[in-house]
C-alpha cells in the first residue's frame, strides 16, 4: 500500500501546480479565492498521505491546523463578499 502512496501525494503536488496558475491569472477574487482553498484541502491530503506512510504524528496535527485555517478563511471572504454586495463598505460597519 505503501507503493501506492507516495505517487498520490506527487499528483496532489501536480494538481497544487494547476492551482497556482488559477491564482495568478484569476480572473475574479472569487476564482482566487477558490484556489487557495483548494491549496488547503490538497495540503491536508498530501500531509496525511504523507503521514500514513511514515511520517509522524506531527504531520497530522499540522494537516488539521491546514483544515482549520482553509475552513476559517473562506468563511470571511463570503462574509467580506456579502458585505460589499450590500454596498455597506468597511468604514461604514463601525
Amino acid at each position: 500500500m505503501n507503493g501506492l502512496l507516495l505517487p498520490l501525494a506527487l499528483f496532489l503536488l501536480l494538481n497544487l501546480l494547476a492551482a497556482m496558475v488559477r491564482v495568478v491569472r484569476g480572473p475574479t477574487a472569487a476564482d482566487r479565492l477558490l484556489a487557495a482553498l483548494l491549496f488547503g484541502t490538497t495540503g491536508v491530503a498530501v500531509l496525511l498521505l504523507l503521514a500514513y506512510a511514515g511520517g509522524g504524528p506531527g504531520l497530522v496535527d499540522a494537516a488539521l491546523v491546514f483544515a482549520l485555517l482553509a475552513a476559517i478563511t473562506g468563511a470571511a471572504f463570503a462574509q467580506r463578499a456579502w458585505r460589499r454586495e450590500k454596498g455597506e463598505s468597511e468604514h461604514e460597519r463601525y
